[in-house]
């Protein structure tokens, strides 16, 4: 991976992750695209830099992060389904994570599911959140593990499924994305320095110049997305999604088997 690849990956990484689309998803189409997929550096690239993205989160709700410690056991209960699924799974979520197949699979399902999320939520107005509802939002994030899935996307279905109004559900996936992205990022680093791999100096400087470019980038994404939700839904997003993962299927099938990008 080079610094120009790294970039465009972050641009996509800030961009995508507060999306209902699929950060991780339009990132392994991209790095398939480059041919540099299956690197292992650029796995670990791919989540690491979801943290740059995530800690916009922490720059913008400053103040509702330390608003009350109740507030922390929630993140916490909502956590602990991500900490399972992904100690439990972690090489097939691994071996997801080189297959663009997949990812077009569940933008095209994903997107024919947030078609009808506004018309099945629409009586969702709710904006306080239980220990019950933080446990079932995390049952509904684990969903993201798989690629193209999107976990914004499925924590704020998750939040609305349980009464929460659209703007509510969406704040509170922001939340929970940083406890996870931070796991994630602890734990992809620990394996990668288990497998035997040191990062270089080079490598390094490509994970810097990622975080740094997700985080700006994000940083324009969030409030954007929140005005356009709570306006518009998530009509456009599901159609954006059809209409992705069909041109991935159709690339897959007749063009250039996607798998071997």
């Amino acid at each position: 991976m080079d610094t120009l690849q790294a970039i465009v990956l972050a641009i996509i990484e800030g961009i995508t992750e507060f999306l209902p689309v699929s950060s991780t998803g339009h990132m392994i189409i991209a790095s398939s695209f480059y041919g540099i997929a299956q690197d292992d550096f650029t796995k670990l690239f791919t989540i690491v830099i979801q943290l740059g993205a995530i800690l916009s989160v922490l720059v913008l709700y400053f103040k509702r992060f330390f608003q009350s410690f109740d507030f922390y056991f929630k993140l916490l209960v909502a956590f602990i389904p991500a900490v399972v699924f992904g100690l439990l799974f972690s090489k097939k979520i691994d071996a997801l994570l080189e297959n663009p197949l997949t990812v077009a699979i569940s933008l095209l399902v994903g997107g024919i599911i947030l078609l009808k999320v506004d018309d099945w939520f629409s009586h969702s107005t709710e904006t306080e959140i239980s220990y019950l509802r933080a446990f079932k939002i995390g049952l509904f994030q684990c969903l993201a593990m798989i690629p193209g899935v999107s976990r914004s996307g499925a924590s704020i279905v998750g939040g609305m499924s349980q009464n929460l109004s659209r703007t509510s559900a969406a704040e509170f996936s922001f939340f929970l994305a940083v406890p996870t992205m931070l796991g994630a990022t602890v734990k992809k680093c620990y394996d990668y320095y288990k497998d035997g791999y040191v990062l270089t100096e080079d490598q390094i400087n490509i994970l810097i110049i990622g975080n740094i470019v997700a985080f700006i980038v994000a940083m324009l994404a969030i409030k954007s997305f929140i005005g356009f939700l709570s306006k518009k839904g998530f009509k456009i997003f599901g159609y954006y999604r059809i209409a992705a993962g069909i041109i991935l299927l159709i690339i897959h099938y007749f063009i250039h088997p996607l798998t071997i990008i």
